[in-house]
Parts: C-alpha cells; sequence; structure tokens
C-alpha cells in the first residue's frame, strides 16, 4: 500500500477529520498523508475516544477501522447514529467479505475499504465523501431583509420587528443563527451544523446555547411561545423554522 501523496492544500475550505486506528504506524502515516492534503486531522486509538471527541467537536468525516481494542467501529458508528449524527464514515478493514461489508453500511457507515488500500483511492473517496457533505449543507440565499408574518428581519441592520411590531437590537450571534434556520426553512438543521456553522468553531459551546436562543426566537416573534409556529425544535435531532 503505497503511503505518501502529493501535497494539494486546499485553499477555500479546510476540512476537520476524526481519524480512529489503533495500528500506530498506520495512524500517524495516514495523519501526515492527510494534513499534507490540507486537512485538518485529530487522530485517536480506540473507539472510546473517538465518542468523546465527537461530542466535543464538529467532523466533516470520520475515519473508521472497525476492528478496534475495547468497542469496536460498529459499535462506535451505532452510537454515533444514535445521537443523530449525521457525520459521514469511511469504514476501514482488514476483514473483505461481502457480509462485513453490509455490516458496516446497514450499521450507518458511508463507505468501507479493506485493507491494504491504494491511498490515492482513500483519498479520492475522502474528497468525495467531504464534498458531498458540504454540498448538502448549502443554503438558500435570502434577501437582507426577510420578512414572515407581521415580522420583519434586518440581517444588516441587526434589529427586527417583533411580533407586536416593536423594534429590537439582535446580537450577531442571533442573527447568524435566523439567518441559518429561515435558509434551511422547513428542513431541520441538526445541532453540530448550527455549531460549527454560527459559532465557527470545531471545539464549540453547550447545545443549552442554542436552546436559549430559540427560546428568545419565540418571545420575539411567536404569538403563543408554548405551541409556536415558526421555531421549533426537533427533540434529539436539531432545529427548524417554518413561515
Amino acid at each position: 500500500m503505497a503511503l505518501f501523496y502529493t501535497y494539494n492544500m486546499r485553499k477555500d475550505y479546510i476540512a476537520n477529520l476524526l481519524l480512529v486506528e489503533d495500528e500506530e504506524n498506520l495512524r500517524e502515516t495516514l495523519k501526515l498523508n492527510l494534513e499534507l492534503e490540507g486537512y485538518e486531522v485529530t487522530a485517536v486509538s480506540t473507539g472510546i475516544d473517538a465518542l468523546q471527541v465527537i461530542k466535543k467537536e464538529y467532523f466533516d468525516l470520520l475515519i473508521l477501522d472497525i476492528m478496534l481494542p475495547e468497542m469496536d467501529g460498529i459499535t462506535v458508528c451505532e452510537n454515533i447514529r444514535l445521537q443523530n449524527n449525521e457525520v459521514p464514515i469511511l469504514f476501514l478493514s482488514a476483514r473483505n467479505t461481502g457480509l462485513d461489508r453490509i455490516e458496516g453500511l446497514k450499521k450507518g457507515g458511508d463507505d468501507y475499504m479493506t485493507k491494504p488500500f491504494n491511498l490515492e483511492e482513500l483519498l479520492l473517496r475522502i474528497d468525495k465523501l467531504v464534498t458531498k457533505n458540504k454540498k448538502l449543507k448549502v443554503r438558500t440565499p435570502i434577501n437582507d431583509v426577510y420578512t414572515f408574518g407581521k415580522c420583519k428581519i434586518d440581517f444588516t441592520g441587526l434589529i427586527a420587528k417583533d411580533k407586536d411590531g416593536k423594534t429590537i437590537e439582535l446580537s450577531k450571534k442571533e442573527i447568524a443563527l435566523l439567518k441559518l434556520l429561515i435558509e434551511h426553512k422547513n428542513e431541520v438543521v441538526s445541532r453540530e451544523h448550527i455549531l460549527q456553522a454560527v459559532w465557527g468553531y470545531n471545539v464549540y459551546p453547550t447545545t443549552r446555547t442554542i436552546d436559549n436562543f430559540i427560546l428568545n426566537f419565540r418571545k420575539y416573534f411567536e404569538k403563543d411561545t408554548r405551541s409556536p409556529k415558526h421555531f421549533h425544535s426537533v427533540r434529539g435531532v436539531g432545529y427548524k423554522f417554518t413561515e
């Protein structure tokens, strides 16, 4: 298996990858080559470490070995999907049977490669998964001023008209979150996507922060905060805006 590839820095977007591999030499070599490709890479050796890290950081892709100590990769994948985390997962495995491949994909994996593998092929598959994931998050452009019902939001002026027609000032984070939700109108936006897109951190704040913002939006724009028509929480998944 060739384990060195040409340098190709991605200037437009630096994807953040999580590599889970218990074999130290392979882990370090893959990490180096992925970094040479322009990716940000976090590398861990166990499934338990992976689950801890993924709760604290946003990742564009998870490269997951199946044969891991303590907790195998299939179980790690199941745990991630139970958290409603839709991060793309590429399995690596020394086992090359149709049943193993089917099991990995059934449990929530997006792709599957067997060892030994060709590094160039791995990099192409990684690029495709990252690109696909990025395209799924494309937003629908909206104007600088958005109106729904009697409410109006001025994204550039950082102000809004609330349900009673009163002018309120909004913080930059409130504006960013409102814009994100409205750009994905009628779609559920995951907590992970919100935290990464609005706060812009790989290591992001508690999801309770989003809950507080949504509560404020309901106070501003909903006639009945207990039965909201516009700002919805989807338990365990994320949030949705509807007109």
